[in-house]
């Protein structure tokens, strides 16, 4: 069955379609509200309400742009609408002592497993801004929108995150060296 027809008898609320949807799409969107989670229950549960709106509001989608696109936005702003409702704290900072951190990451280095590893055990207000900067490609004016924060704060977290995964990747690439010597 087409993405299009399935869309419409998901508008008609046929269990079929909507069990297909589900089957189709649930792993890439677990994988985002992961990134968006306190924890893998926590995802789940974004998941599980990310779903639920989009089987309420599938007829609200209108054709324009892509439907995977669609998709995920309603499952990062559910994710961060856990976070806001359990009172989500952000720092608020002077954007003007903001430094510009970078991560340099050689190839082989360190493995994609351990760099999400230590991206969800950032504290939640910078994992959540390093996610949407730099994994989705989020403004900061987005952002500072889509968290209720201001965009001084977004980027003072981006540089904290970057800041302490810089440090964790070093540390581990020190004690990696030490070990094989």
């Amino acid at each position: 069955m087409s993405l299009e027809q399935l869309i419409k008898n998901c508008i008609n609320q046929d269990a079929k379609a909507q069990s297909q949807l589900y089957k189709q799409f649930a792993s890439k969107l677990f994988s985002l509200c992961l990134k968006y989670s306190r924890n893998y229950a926590e995802a789940e549960d974004n998941l599980h309400d990310a779903f639920i709106t989009v089987f309420s509001k599938i007829d609200q989608y209108n054709n324009k742009g892509s439907f995977e696109g669609w998709l995920k936005r309603i499952a990062i702003n559910t994710s961060l609408q856990r976070y806001r409702d359990n009172g989500g704290v952000f720092d608020i900072v002077n954007e003007d002592r903001i430094e510009d951190v970078t991560v340099d990451i050689d190839d082989g280095d360190v493995s994609i497993d351990f760099l999400l590893e230590i991206i969800q055990e950032l504290p939640d207000r910078y994992r959540l801004v390093f996610n949407l900067y730099v994994l989705d490609g989020y403004s900061h004016v987005e952002i500072s929108e889509l968290i209720n924060i201001s965009t001084g704060t977004s980027k003072s977290n981006l540089a904290r995150a970057r800041m302490i995964l810089k440090e964790r990747i070093e540390d581990y690439k020190a004690n990696s060296s030490s070990r094989s010597i």
